[in-house]
């Protein structure tokens, strides 16, 4: 069985051996980590199971403004704070969601295909899929503002439906064109959760968008290929609601906010679970040798029959200590001496 065939069998809901992994960094992670262990390709040793390139809006960096990088829908993030990765809004586009001038830009199809193409010649034996992120309410947000979108659900309910509805007819073009390619899958990266529930509420939810992303997890569908799902925080309210639309796999799932055994028990046979080591409590805060009986706590709770993909919850930041990236390594590429 080679690593693609286990995530398939994960995905569907069939044991595996080995359960299938992965390990995303930021960059100022993978620097400390290839500093400290003073080898380059430390990334590509650890190993995925997972092959993928995400999309939100190709940001590049302002000339005359170091750390400051505009996306194609022309929002400035300043990445010259802590986060290096994303950053924070500078500019929003959208100053008044209730007179809605903003044109969506034409959407780069050929940069689109040279990464998609450049992503199938570099796969091996991985599960390979391409990535759209900041693809809803993010999307919505760094428009125009997070306040302005939360206000606008109650104050200017039809222009923002009508927002929602540009956005999604926007991911619609570059989802077809992904779905033209031997990918395995769609991931779709939009944060709807905080600490303890929903941003927006489950009914603002289920009106703005809901409905939007049924129509994009549909073009997946329709093709016979797997949705992927990303959003940090708690989402337990729209578990349901996305194994209606046709979920087949949620990321990220977190300890600190889900009890995992009866989210497990609840949705284990419909979703499949990408996630489960925590960056916010675990992996920065745990000694070694704790973390790793933690990450088998995680996987013998979760991997019964299938479903499962083991990761750290979010992409490993900066405060993760290298000890402990590679005491979570060594679990995970030696599973049968862990979980004997």
């Amino acid at each position: 069985m080679n690593r693609r065939d286990c995530v398939l069998y994960a995905l569907d809901h069939r044991p595996t051996d080995p359960i299938p992994y992965h390990i995303e960094f930021t960059a100022q992670a993978l620097k400390q980590l290839i500093e400290a262990t003073k080898n380059p390709e430390i990334e590509k040793e650890i190993g995925s199971f997972l092959h993928y390139a995400q999309y939100w809006g190709w940001p590049t960096e302002e000339p005359d403004k170091p750390e400051y990088f505009k996306d194609e829908f022309g929002v400035v993030w300043n990445r010259s704070g802590v986060d290096k990765d994303i950053g924070v809004v500078d500019n929003p586009q959208i100053k008044d969601i209730a007179a809605l001038d903003y044109k969506f830009p034409a959407p780069d199809t050929i940069r689109l295909r040279g990464d998609i193409e450049t992503l199938l010649q570099t796969r091996k034996d991985q599960f390979t899929f391409m990535g759209f992120g900041f693809c809803m309410f993010e999307r919505a947000w760094s428009l125009a503002g997070m306040e302005n979108v939360l206000m606008a659900m109650v104050t200017n309910p039809d222009e923002l439906e009508e927002l929602f509805e540009r956005i999604c007819n926007y991911f619609i073009v570059l989802v077809d064109i992904a779905l033209e390619y031997d990918l395995d899958g769609i991931y779709f990266g939009d944060d709807w959760g905080q600490q303890r529930g929903l941003i927006m509420g489950k009914a603002n939810w289920q009106k703005f968008i809901k409905p939007r992303m049924a129509k994009l997890y549909a073009r997946v569908k329709s093709k016979g290929k797997y949705v992927i799902q990303h959003s940090c925080g708690d989402c337990h309210e729209i578990l349901g609601d996305l194994i209606e639309i046709g979920l087949d796999c949620y990321q990220t799932f977190q300890p600190e906010i889900y009890n995992i055994a009866e989210v497990k028990q609840k949705y284990g046979k419909q979703l499949c679970f990408w996630g489960g080591v925590s960056t916010q409590q675990a992996l920065p805060r745990m000694k070694p040798k704790e973390l790793q009986e933690e990450i088998v706590r995680v996987i013998k709770t979760l991997r019964s029959d299938g479903g499962l993909i083991i990761a750290p919850t979010h992409a490993l930041p900066f405060d993760v200590p290298v000890e402990n990236i590679l005491a979570m390594a060594e679990v995970f590429q030696n599973q049968k001496r862990f979980l004997s």
